[in-house]
């Protein structure tokens, strides 16, 4: 990562150079003092403190300032999954990272430019991923000896000579909070919790981040408690006062807007973004949305969600458990609705029988699986992409069902729309594969009108298919879809159930032959979706090395290969969405390369996948570490792999 002083450019003046104004300082507030301002191409910033500290507000609030301000973004908020982890200690420390451009942007960046550490822990927990030179913004106030003992600091870090690599910056964040707040009427525990707001203020002063949007946003969230907002907008305030007059930040740095395609944008996470995919196929196809959900980290957002939508005709059902939930959807889905149901890896594991079920029944559903951290309760709230066996052969018996994975948060969007295609139009359950990176970081999003978004046909039956009657099981040629009669219709009785069908008439087989070509069809159905083709990325044609990923790797694989091609090298790249079926000439790309290589959070499954089907000898690269790929790992990988084959 290239320091921001190796690529600033200094300038004097408070317009930055290029005739913009910055900021508007807060009121009370006098206008900047001529500090140099340097121009920097990127920033990654990373908030770290106790859980309690409110560093993922934080991390929020200075992600939406700089969505507005137009910059790309790339977010990674890292928490315990304890509700309030033991303070002052290495696993409670929560953390937020911001990586933000004046370009496009794929990850949330590998080393921190900036670390703001609120307590000892925050700072020996985050110290290891800083490069030299990185600034240290560390709340003094928290470095007592008893904070410094309980992470096994014999001395203070930021006294003893130990920090010379960075630009340390001892600011006592709790003491000048407090400070400023000492009019305020506040107890002095309530008035300590402001601090999060003053390293806020400061950090909008360094990098020119608008202050308005977070005012009105403290405003509205303490609306029923305004000595509460004040109190948070005077340290606010303050922090950007600090900022400006201090002596200890000599300089101010300023990302400029960056390039996108022409639209309307805002910043979106992985979860909201599925969530809105949901409603638009909700939309799009005409069905009402039905979701049956049990609360579980960290999909939970999703329902929070949607439980906010009912004039788009949302139904949000929060079930007693996992079975529940999903028992639920699937009848609504046979009440003609689209049902979805939402989880995590262990609850797939319980919803196993009914998918099973939907797979008999050849019903439309959504199983949305945030992927996280197993096995069992595991890693809730890391990241990880071990469910894809579990969703792909997770269940009794031979029963087939579609995955999908979306590729970034705001892909999550169209990954959505796409899943319930499929479901609709095949009578299927549908996998979509997110995971807790995609979940909980975010990226801007361009809003798409409503043209641009696919419609989708349910194509309900309406009256007798076979000689006068009604046949249940009654094929599409096209598509070995079976009719979707919604209850109640005059004419259209039929029989549904876990028991095998009869071909056609739906009435219960047990016959060997029928069983046969039952279980066949069904798989021929799955194989039979219209996926599109895969499309390579091999600028020269002359690459020998394919990097082949699947959802959340998309970013830092991208930034990997950015990496290796402005060094010369040459590799070629594709990125798998659809994982079941896959896309028709997935084959014959893998044969076209001397080595494929296939970066997975996960111990091989999608290579096992790969290497079972095409007799391609795939070379996993993995990592089960609970965070994404760092794209200079993956970088280093592609390079070595490229250097193996030049030595033949």
């Amino acid at each position: 990562m290239t320091s921001q002083v190796d690529q600033a450019e200094a300038v004097d003046g408070s317009d930055g150079g290029d005739g913009r104004s910055g900021p508007v300082p807060p009121p009370g507030v006098r206008q900047r003092p001529a500090k140099p301002i340097r121009r920097v191409d990127r920033v990654i910033i990373r908030f770290a403190g106790d859980s309690g500290d409110g560093m993922q507000l934080t991390g929020d609030r200075f992600t939406s300032e700089t969505a507005s301000f137009g910059n790309d973004l790339s977010t990674l908020p890292n928490f315990p999954a304890e509700i309030r982890a033991p303070a002052g200690t290495l696993p409670g420390v929560s953390s937020f990272q911001l990586h933000f451009a004046d370009h496009d942007i794929l990850t949330p960046g590998d080393a921190p430019n900036v670390l703001v550490a609120m307590n000892p822990a925050a700072l020996k927990a985050n110290l290891g991923d800083l490069p030299r030179g990185a600034e240290i913004i560390a709340n003094t106030d928290e470095f007592t000896k008893r904070a410094l003992a309980k992470v096994g600091y014999a001395a203070d870090p930021l006294a003893d000579g130990s920090m010379e690599a960075y630009h340390v910056h001892r600011v006592p964040l709790t003491a000048l909070t407090l400070e400023a707040l000492k009019d305020s009427g506040l107890a002095r525990k309530d008035a300590e919790r402001a601090k999060n707001m003053f390293a806020l203020g400061l950090l909008s002063w360094m990098y020119h981040r608008p202050t308005h949007g977070t005012e009105a946003f403290l405003r509205q969230k303490f609306a029923k408690k305004p000595d509460i907002a004040e109190a948070n907008i005077t340290a606010f305030r303050a922090g950007w006062n600090f900022g400006e007059t201090t002596e200890d930040f000599a300089v101010s740095y300023e990302v400029a807007p960056a390039r996108l395609p022409l639209g309307t944008y805002r910043n979106i996470s992985g979860n909201l973004a599925l969530s809105y995919g949901l409603i638009a196929a909700g939309q799009r196809s005409g069905l009402p949305v039905f979701l049956g959900s049990y609360p579980i980290t960290p999909a939970s957002d999703i329902l929070h969600e949607l439980s906010r939508h009912k004039n788009f005709g949302v139904r949000t059902f929060q079930a007693e458990d996992e079975i529940a939930g999903i028992g639920a959807a699937l009848g609504a889905a046979f009440g003609g609705a689209l049902g979805v149901t939402t989880t995590s890896g262990p609850g797939v594991a319980l919803k196993s029988e009914t998918i099973g079920l939907a797979v008999s029944l050849e019903l439309p559903l959504l199983v949305v699986d945030i992927q996280r951290g197993g096995p069992s309760t595991g890693l809730p709230t890391k990241t990880e992409q071990a469910d894809l066996l579990q969703a792909m052969f997770g269940r009794n018996g031979e029963a087939p069902v579609p995955i999908v994975a979306p590729a970034t948060p705001a892909d999550c969007f169209d990954a959505a729309l796409e899943a319930a295609r499929i479901a609709v139009v095949y009578r299927t359950p549908v996998f979509l594969l997110s995971d807790g990176y995609l979940a909980n970081g975010s990226e801007p999003w361009r809003i798409p009108t409503v043209d641009e978004l696919p419609s989708i046909d349910p194509d309900f039956a309406t009256g007798p298919n076979h000689d006068g009657e009604f046949w249940p099981y009654q094929r599409d040629p096209a598509t070995l879809a079976r009719p979707w009669a919604v209850p109640g219709t005059a004419g259209l009785e039929h029989r549904i159930g876990g028991i095998e069908k009869q071909d056609g008439t739906g009435n219960i087989s047990y016959d060997p032959a029928n069983h046969d070509f039952m279980v066949r069809t069904r798989q021929a159905k799955i194989d039979g979706i219209d996926v599109p083709d895969l499309e390579v990325d091999d600028p020269s044609g002359k690459a020998r090395v394919l990097v082949l990923g699947w959802g959340s790797t998309y970013g830092p694989i991208t930034a990997a290969v950015r990496r290796l091609r402005a060094d010369g090298g040459e590799v070629a790249q594709t990125h798998l969405r659809h994982l079941n079926p896959f896309p028709a000439n997935l084959g014959s790309i893998l044969k076209a390369y001397d080595k494929v290589i296939v970066p997975e959070m996960n111990l091989g499954q999608l290579a096992l996948l790969l290497r079972a089907k095409y007799l391609v000898d795939a070379e996993s690269y993995n990592q089960v570490r609970g965070l994404p790929f760092k794209a200079a790992q993956l970088a280093d990988v592609l390079s070595a792999a490229i250097g193996t084959l030049e030595e033949k």
